[in-house]
């Protein structure tokens, strides 16, 4: 065999080993990279879903104010405190995209503010017998209970989104290539422990 034939088999051989790690490289980056979009994209679907479940519950809770207003002798105070707590709710917008601790935390200081604000309003509801008697407030009770147990069930599912995502962008190779922080969870704020009550 010449030794230029070696030498371009060699070469070859070189070559052909690094375009496989290229290849490889390329494949694993990928798949690691469409991975990342597609928890990511999980995460935004999710949070559009619990968006969605306050948003029902901000739609209600004008009937509710209306519908106790009725009672002339209502405590007008209460009724304050909800349609500002209201509206202090649905000033804080977060971009999906763009979901940090910071208005993470804004938002769920604004709705667990609106749960207070509604939690007082039910308890001195328990002052009217008429008013607890109306159908239409007893209609707009269960929408607003049923209204509850979604963003329940709705918070929970986005958490199980975001454990996925940060668990996998937080492993080595994730971490070393793409480098993405981690997305916070939904957490009980102070003094939220319970629902806002909506059962009498």
């Amino acid at each position: 065999m010449k030794k230029s034939s070696i030498v371009l088999i060699v070469i070859g051989s070189i070559f052909g080993f690094f375009l496989l790690l290229a290849i490889i490289g390329f494949t694993y980056y990928k798949n690691l990279y469409n991975n990342e979009v597609t928890l990511n994209q999980s995460v935004k679907s999710q949070w559009a879903n619990v968006e969605s479940s306050y948003q029902r519950r901000s739609d209600l809770i004008p009937n509710l104010v209306n519908t106790v207003k009725g009672y002339a002798d209502f405590e007008k105070e209460t009724l304050t405190g909800v349609i500002e707590a209201r509206s202090k709710a649905t000033a804080v917008n977060i971009d999906a995209g763009n979901l940090n601790a910071d208005n993470f935390e804004q938002f769920q200081k604004a709705q667990s503010g609106l749960s207070s604000a509604l939690s007082k309003l039910m308890v001195v509801v328990e002052r009217y017998p008429e008013l607890k008697a109306n159908q239409n407030f007893l209609e707009l009770q269960a929408q607003l209970e049923g209204t509850e147990n979604r963003i329940n069930v709705e918070r929970t599912r986005f958490n199980e989104a975001v454990q996925a995502y940060n668990a996998f962008t937080q492993k080595f190779m994730a971490q070393l290539i793409l480098r993405k922080s981690e997305k916070p969870y939904f957490e009980a704020q102070e003094g939220a422990e319970v629902a806002p009550k909506v059962e009498f």
